[in-house]
């Protein structure tokens, strides 16, 4: 039995139970290509958190994980391509195989920043986990080694991602309806 719809939603776009199944996917390539290797998690708060911890219990790999916090949206629905750094890494990554997993991407600007920033720190290599990614709306080009599905360039919550620190507990990604967001509008 599926979950009922939050009254502020205008649309379902992705289902929990299509979720589960990308993420089943994802899970399978991601220990085919780690597989015998040192691998570290690092997701992105606070939207990751759901994804990251789905994904890693289906990883069928001795893994490790770790959090960075970053900010790049202050209050608003659109990144401003400033990234302040909220929450660094606990965990040395030089030498180390490290998937960046991410909730979603859009203008890519934050998930840039991330890979120089981790880049200078010497990993063995660098890839990028993003269950949503609007592609075509990046303003740098990005390689996700493990893309989720394609989304189109509408404002979503749900499954990690919120409004206002709202909606990420939503089992499903769905759209805003208008009346939820009000002066505020995405």
């Amino acid at each position: 039995m599926s979950p009922e719809v939050h009254d502020d939603i205008a649309e379902v776009l992705i289902t929990a139970e299509e979720i589960q199944d990308k993420i089943r996917e994802l899970a399978k390539q991601v220990t085919e290509e780690y597989r015998g290797k040192d691998v570290l998690l690092v997701g992105v708060l606070k939207g990751a958190f759901v994804f990251m911890s789905d994904l890693a219990r289906e990883i069928q790999l001795p893994i490790e994980f770790d959090f960075m916090a970053v900010s790049s949206y202050g209050s608003s629905t659109k990144s401003s391509g400033v990234v302040r750094i909220l929450k660094d890494l606990d965990y040395e990554i030089t030498g180390r195989h490290v998937l960046l997993v991410e909730d979603i991407i859009d203008s890519g600007l934050t998930i840039s920043y991330l890979l120089r920033y981790l880049e200078a720190r010497g990993p063995a290599s660098l890839e990028i986990c993003s269950l949503f990614w609007k592609k075509g709306e990046q303003a740098v080009p990005l390689d996700v080694r493990f893309p989720g599905f394609e989304i189109p360039s509408v404002f979503v919550v749900g499954y990690g991602l919120d409004f206002a620190e709202r909606y990420r507990n939503l089992p499903y990604i769905g759209v805003l309806k208008p009346s939820a967001y009000g002066s505020e509008a995405p």
